[in-house]
């Protein structure tokens, strides 16, 4: 990925844990990588498709002249956010917050604070079986919308399937979406139960029936096996009811462990499925 970097912003702000730095303000020195595809703006020679480092040097200045923090992780953490969620084709950004006039009563050039925040691809998948099934998933969809950090892409068509694993409850609605997201693996999580509750999800049979059922199918290329959360879903590549509209809006998509793609799962599936019977 191709970079613009912007390097030593100086920035008279009042951030710090001692009150008479929040009063007093001090300098602070910011460098930052901001990551981006260049390619359309070096063959056209147009700024519009790339990204404008004056202009991100003034939302910077106006972030961190604007918040008053006790911590350079936190300013970090902001700006990052704010840059991602408001520069047109910023993809990434690495940033360094520097203090040079650090309260410490040593002698030091300066400490600072660094952190690399980005977007990342990721894919939901969607089931209800309980009420006004369609209702449940469109309503999934809008919250997933309004979450800060989350911007949805595609939505498959959704589709009716038998139920897997418990089998004594209603077909679901199903369907899968794509998701561009600023929430770490284990937020995004916590963010899909929410959801789920604000659905009145209710855990009481495992496979069993539910208003509405929200997993992470994949997060970018990440392998991820935790207490409470397995990436790729651990058993996507066996449920149609996930391959068939996940194949709708991401054929391509490989799975990391599988090395297979979402469309050679679905068909390996059903030709499965065919001989079986």
């Amino acid at each position: 990925m191709d970079k613009i970097q912007i390097q030593g912003l100086e920035i008279f702000a009042n951030h710090g844990v001692f009150p008479e730095e929040n009063v007093l303000g001090q300098k602070f020195v910011i460098n930052a990588v901001l990551y981006t595809d260049t390619r359309k703006a070096g063959k056209s020679d147009e700024l519009a498709w790339s990204i404008h480092y004056g202009e991100v040097s003034q939302k910077i200045r106006e972030y961190v002249e604007g918040h008053t923090r006790k911590l350079l992780e936190s300013v970090a953490e902001g700006l990052a956010a704010e840059l991602l969620l408001t520069v047109p084709h910023l993809k990434k950004i690495k940033l360094e917050i520097q203090k040079p006039w650090a309260p410490v009563h040593l002698p030091l050039k300066t400490v600072s604070v660094e952190i690399e925040r980005g977007w990342h691809k990721a894919y939901i998948a969607l089931g209800s079986n309980m009420g006004d099934r369609k209702a449940h998933l469109q309503r999934g969809v809008e919250m997933l919308r309004e979450t800060e950090g989350c911007r949805v892409g595609q939505v498959s068509d959704f589709i009716t399937t038998a139920p897997y694993g418990y089998l004594e409850q209603e077909d679901f609605l199903n369907g899968c979406l794509e998701l561009d997201t600023l929430l770490t693996p284990e937020e995004l999580l916590e963010r899909l139960h929410e959801i789920e509750q604000a659905e009145k999800r209710e855990r009481k049979i495992h496979w069993g029936p539910r208003t509405l059922d929200l997993d992470i199918i994949f997060y970018d290329d990440l392998v991820l096996d935790s207490e409470v959360l397995h990436i790729p879903h651990i058993e996507m590549h066996k449920r149609d009811f996930v391959l068939k509209p996940l194949n709708q809006i991401a054929p391509w998509v490989r799975h990391p462990l599988l090395k297979k793609t979402v469309r050679e799962m679905a068909a390996g599936l059903e030709a499965a499925e065919e001989s079986a019977g």
